[in-house]
This record gives C-alpha cells, sequence and structure tokens, in this order.
C-alpha cells in the first residue's frame, strides 16, 4: 500500500505461518513487509470452497494486541461472522506510534484486497479508534468504520470518512477517556454516521458485552455491502 508520501508506504514482500498463542483462535499469519513483520491472525469466510467480497481489519489500543475490548469480542466477532465475512486482526510492530500503526492497517487491507476482498471495514478501539479512521481515506476498498472509545488524538480528518458510514460507541462512564471525545469525533464527521452511548459502560465496554456484540455484528453485516454485479470475480 502506497501514499502520496514517499515517507508513507508499506508493502508486502512475502507471507508465512506462525503460531498463534494458545487459546486464540484464527489461523496465524505473519506478513513480511518492508517495514517489518507484523502478525496476524486470519478467520477465513466459509473455508477454501466458498469465497466472500467482504472481510474486516480489527485493530486494538495503545499497546497492540488481537484481543480487543469487552473481553476479547474481536475474536468472538470474527468467529461469529466467518460464515460470511473474513476478518484479519493485526497486532501493530510499533505500539502507540500512529502513523506505523495506520500502515499497519494498510497492510491488513492489502493483505485480504491480494485474497480477494474488495468490501472491508475497519474496526479499531481507543488508540486504535484513531488508527482506522485516519486509515479509511486513504483506500477506496474500505466501505465501513467502527470507532470504540476512541481517543480524539489522530482522528481529526473524521471528516473525510464519508461517505463510508462511520459508527462511534464509547461508554459514559469511561475515565480514561471520557464520551465526550466520540461525541467531538461526531460532529467532525460527515453523514452517514452514528454514536452510541452505553451509559453505564468504562473504557474497556465490559458492562455492555453482550449489546455490544449484538449491535456490532448487525451494523458490519449491514453495513458491508455486496460488491457491484458487474464488478470482476
Amino acid at each position: 500500500m502506497t501514499t502520496d508520501n514517499d515517507d508513507f508506504t508499506i508493502q508486502i514482500e512475502d507471507v508465512s505461518r506462525w503460531h498463534p498463542p494458545e487459546g486464540q483462535s484464527g489461523q496465524g499469519i505473519l506478513l513480511h513487509t518492508t517495514r517489518g513483520d507484523i502478525h496476524t491472525l486470519v478467520h477465513t469466510a466459509g473455508g477454501a470452497d466458498h469465497r466472500t467480497s467482504k472481510a474486516i481489519v480489527f485493530v486494538w489500543g495503545a499497546r497492540g494486541g488481537f484481543d480487543g475490548p469487552a473481553g476479547g469480542i474481536y475474536g468472538r466477532l470474527a468467529e461469529d461472522l466467518k460464515d460470511e465475512i473474513t476478518s484479519i486482526r493485526v497486532d501493530y510492530r510499533l505500539p502507540n506510534v500512529i502513523t506505523e500503526c495506520v500502515l499497519d492497517a494498510m497492510a491488513g487491507l492489502s493483505f485480504l484486497s491480494a485474497t480477494g476482498h474488495s468490501e472491508i471495514a475497519l474496526v479499531g478501539h481507543s488508540f486504535g479508534g484513531a488508527v482506522v479512521i485516519a486509515a479509511a481515506p486513504l483506500s477506496q476498498l474500505v466501505k465501513a468504520v467502527v470507532a470504540l472509545s476512541s481517543q480524539t488524538y489522530g482522528a481529526s480528518n473524521a471528516g473525510a470518512v464519508s461517505p463510508r458510514p462511520l459508527l462511534l460507541a464509547h461508554g459514559g462512564a469511561d475515565t480514561r477517556l471520557p464520551p465526550s471525545c466520540s461525541e467531538l469525533i461526531y460532529e467532525w464527521a460527515n453523514e452517514p454516521k452514528q454514536l452510541v452511548i452505553y451509559p453505564d459502560a468504562e473504557h474497556g465496554l465490559a458492562e455492555c458485552e453482550e449489546e455490544l456484540f449484538a449491535m456490532l455484528k448487525g451494523w458490519l453485516t449491514d453495513n458491508l455491502p455486496d460488491p457491484p454485479t458487474n464488478a470482476p470475480p
């Protein structure tokens, strides 16, 4: 994936397998890039005989990792949706460095594109919310964006996410990043956009885990479109 800025580039040179930590679902896929190796977990939709154009890139907070908030909601969603939607969970090379983490998300997009996916959603939590908002305008492959408990730093370009739908969700009891962060991003964003506040939830959204899971599953399913009928296979 390359942008107009020569310093803001990343390319996948090769891929290989790696052994995920015990208890993690998905296949361990190591992306060997021009900026270093990226560990990912890939949940392939429907098995080898089933092709889908729909996919999701998941990224987490400033420390990286695979699980996401709300008790590991990323893995749960990836497994629950994989009959129809492929997912890739991306662990950052350099956590908390937003430009490098955006490039990691873009590498995930490139991998999905190379494996036949063209309708892709980005999902990020906390620091990762800003990552996906910053990454979305850089690729026409991105069709929907979800930012959970997002920080504002790095998300000031939220208006450029449009015309893609943007979902913002935040805990009303968040003391690490108050809900005013998502409210401000909502003001910056253009339609279509949606803001959901869970009044009793803290930053990790564990208090609304099941409600959040149901909402995300429905929203991602509804907002990842089928490809145009005249699109090449």
